[in-house]
């Protein structure tokens, strides 16, 4: 990973000579067009890592971009037409072709645009200088605003002025923090905390989903303890944040979660008790698979189960399943004052390696060929046995069972 850039560089990823990428150059570029990759597949080629998404800003019009792409024999998605966005298929790979833009107006989070060929007024209204470095269809970059020298020293800096950055769209208060997270490795621009601070209130007009979207990635980003505490530092995490985070368990979980949990990491910031992952999910608007799995993962249940009593962890492992279970104790352990190299933390966190969670050895036809007719009874009688299965240890094999079943149908007539 390099620690430097030159002033002016070149790109050879794979992504840039890739024949689908060169396809949208060439098609743009038949009808007598300009046009260069931007933001976040120039920025991570330079730093050497992946990319994930590829953005092509072009002096196309988007009917003349989707005329081109027709004429090349490319597939089109109008995506966004009405803000100059167009998706160009090629061998099933999806590029975003955006025309150049400038900001006619702007609300603190939606913009309206007006078209241009200005290739600095679509650098100028984009929000950190790393984010508005282009290149062409050779890989030579472009560089109207500095952020080649940002990036050589992992600086995130609003373009221009900081505040008039964030007026235009207050969720780039959480950008700032998240890109520092991701890619900084020293202290926040000070230009910029002044202006997030000093814009602050205006987090609260933004929508749930954008905050969402941005805090998940803060959270599981390389410097995450960086940035949550410089939130808290000035008051910024608790305009976000319905509950009174918790810092200390927070950077505790960042040592013991190894695999990018988010609802993990969600959680031990800021789940106390049940209420605060329903306020959390009513916040962020998650969805209904995400509120279950902050919910289980700020689950408590670990809390009341010494971590030693390995009967009692398969017990827990039986009734919540691998992922549920791997997040109690790991909730459990960033709660204890347990060193990150616990042997029984870790013994239990690898219970589901030793282990192999068993299946109930009964079913409903077993009780139905007692003479219990359908209904919920059957389940009644199961669900009995089940827990007194579980509670000695799941030792009863399927005839001890059978043989239980039949003591409990017959005494229930």
């Amino acid at each position: 990973m390099p620690t430097s850039l030159p002033t002016s560089a070149r790109i050879t990823a794979r992504w840039l000579q890739h024949p689908s990428t060169q396809a949208v150059f060439a098609a743009l570029a038949a009808g007598g067009y300009h046009a260069r990759a931007v933001g976040g597949a120039v920025r991570n080629s330079l730093l050497g890592h992946e990319v994930a998404d590829i953005d092509i800003a072009t002096s196309a019009e988007p009917r003349d971009v989707v005329r081109c792409a027709h004429s090349a024999g490319l597939r089109v998605v109008e995506t966004g037409l009405k803000h100059g966005t167009v998706t160009v298929i090629t061998d099933g790979h999806p590029i975003e072709v955006t025309t150049l833009r400038e900001d006619v107006a702007t609300d603190g989070r939606h913009a309206e645009v007006a078209f241009t060929d200005d290739w600095i007024a679509d650098a100028s209204r984009r929000d950190f200088t790393i984010n508005a470095l282009y290149c062409d269809a050779d890989g030579h970059v472009f560089d109207p605003l500095g952020g080649l020298e940002d990036l050589a020293v992992r600086r995130v800096r609003f373009i221009g002025d900081a505040t008039a950055r964030i007026r235009e769209d207050y969720l780039r208060i959480l950008r700032f923090f998240r890109f520092f997270a991701q890619y900084s490795n020293g202290q926040p621009d000070p230009e910029g905390i002044t202006a997030c601070v000093r814009e602050r209130r205006g987090l609260k007009r933004l929508s749930g989903e954008r905050l969402r979207q941005e805090l998940l990635k803060l959270i599981l980003a390389r410097r995450a303890q960086a940035a949550v505490t410089t939130m808290l530092e000035h008051g910024l995490l608790t305009e976000i944040l319905p509950v009174a985070p918790r810092p200390r368990l927070f950077q505790r979980m960042l040592r013991l979660d190894t695999e990018g949990d988010w609802a993990l990491r969600l959680a031990a910031l800021a789940v106390q008790v049940p209420e605060d992952a329903a306020r959390l999910a009513i916040a962020l608007k998650l969805s209904n698979a995400e509120r279950r799995t902050l919910r289980d993962a700020a689950g408590g249940s670990c809390r009341h189960v010494a971590i030693e009593d390995e009967a009692a962890l398969r017990h827990m492992l039986y009734r919540s399943g691998a992922e549920a279970y791997r997040h109690c104790v790991l909730i459990a352990w960033a709660g204890s004052d347990a060193p990150v190299d616990d042997r029984a933390f870790s013994a239990a966190l690898d219970l589901p390696n030793r282990w192999a969670v068993p299946t109930f050895p009964l079913s409903g036809p077993d009780v139905m060929a007692l003479g219990v007719p359908s209904g919920p009874l059957i389940g009644a009688h199961l669900r009995a046995l089940e827990e007194s299965w579980i509670e000695r240890d799941f030792e009863d094999q399927r005839a001890d069972l059978l043989s239980a079943l039949r003591d409990r149908v017959l005494n229930s007539d």
